[in-house]
Order: structure tokens, then sequence, then C-alpha cells
């Protein structure tokens, strides 16, 4: 089947690179914003025109949003698309922040049109470094159970990696429900500029919802809906 892959990293981000890897092989279509789009939410282009850059017979960088790049996708270059992954993004999409995010507006996007997706996050401990290479196995397990499962439609899946140090076991997938608690709101002011400083790793959290279950160190799966 026809896969699209996509991000709100930019096409040249390494966790699309792990996705990709991730895929193995399968009929994969990479159509993925040509800059970085992190925390665009679902916003579409409307009033200007959207460049299409054709690297290869597989690959386009579009320059507009993970919400354009399905749009234009499933309409301009496949009209056979069956499934979408958005990712691995760098960064956890946990909870109230799949209305925040491009990388899950591109799976939401897909489903509003019927077709099914997975969106693919890695959540990030303090600035420390990603392993990649680890995050491209842990989604290739990942993927081989979502991609069996019945989605209804309009219905999504929602993954978020924990962050691992060297030496760690391997997570285990917990299926759980998006937490409801706010991000952390804080700004430093300086004059009229405000700066967000709040902390990620910092938020409340329910227990047993998917940002308790990241944190904790597993894999967690949310199934989200339009």
């Amino acid at each position: 089947m026809t896969i699209i892959v996509t991000n709100d990293d930019g096409i040249d981000a390494p966790g699309i690179r792990a996705l990709v890897k991730a895929v193995n092989g399968k009929n994969a279509i990479i159509v993925a914003p040509a800059d970085h789009q992190s925390g665009c939410g679902h916003q579409v282009t409307t009033t200007r025109p959207i460049n299409l850059q054709r690297r290869s017979e597989t690959e386009y960088a579009i320059a507009g949003t993970p919400a354009d790049c399905i749009r234009i996708a499933i309409t301009q270059i496949n009209t056979n698309v069956k499934f979408v992954l958005s990712g691995i993004n760098a960064g956890g999409n946990l909870g109230v922040d799949a209305y925040i995010s491009g990388t899950v507006a591109a799976v939401r996007e897909a489903a509003m049109h019927g077709i099914p997706g997975i969106a693919i996050s890695h959540y990030r401990k303090a600035k420390q470094n990603f392993d990649w290479d680890r995050a491209a196995k842990l989604t290739t397990e990942v993927l081989e159970d979502l991609l069996q499962r019945h989605l209804e439609p309009g219905s999504f899946w929602n993954v978020n990696l924990p962050h691992l140090q060297p030496g760690e076991p391997n997570p285990e997938v917990v299926f759980c429900q998006p937490c409801i608690k706010p991000l952390p709101v804080s700004y430093r002011i300086e004059g009229n500029d405000f700066y967000y400083v709040g902390e990620y790793g910092k938020r409340d959290r329910i227990s047993g919802s998917d940002v308790d279950v990241c944190f904790s160190g597993n894999i967690a799966v949310t199934k989200l809906r339009v």
C-alpha cells in the first residue's frame, strides 16, 4: 500500500530519516515541509502559492505546513494513499500537545479524508541527544503492531517514545488516554517582550495518562479522533 511520510521538523530533519528507516522498504513517498514548522498546529495555507520541489520520484519538499503536505500529497501526488505516517518528531507530543503539534495535525488531516495514520514523537529529556537508530528500531516494532490494528473512520494513533539512557532495557508499549493537564505557562518579561520559559518536563500529569507513561520510560500510544 502507498504510505505518505511527513513531519513538522522539515524534510531534512533526522527524525524523518529514522521514520523512513523504520518503514523498512514499504511503498513510502516522502512529502514534508521544506522548512521547520514545529508547533504550527493545523494551520493551512490558502492566501499564497505553495511551492513544491520534487527531489526524486519518492521525495517532495513542500513550502507549507504539515497539513498542506497531506492535502497536496493525497490530491496532487498520489490519489491512492492508504496510510499516513508523521514524525519522528524531535520532542514529545503528549496530551494537549495534539492541538499544537504539526506532527499530529498531519495525521488528523489525513483522518478527515478517511485515511488512517500514525503520529510518532520522541520525548526529550533536558536537551539530551537523541538516539535515532534506537528510535527507528522501536518505531519499527510499534508499526508492526499498529498497522495491523483496525482504526475506525476519523481515528488515528498518537505514539510517543520515551527518552532512554544508554543500556536501559527496551520500553513496554502502553495503550492509554491522553492527559488533559495544560502545558506550563511561564514567561520571562523584558520591557514589552514576553519570552516563553515553561519547562516541558515539569508539566502536570494524570496517573496512567500518556504523559505519565512516557515520562516513566514507556511508549505511550493513544487513539485520537477528529
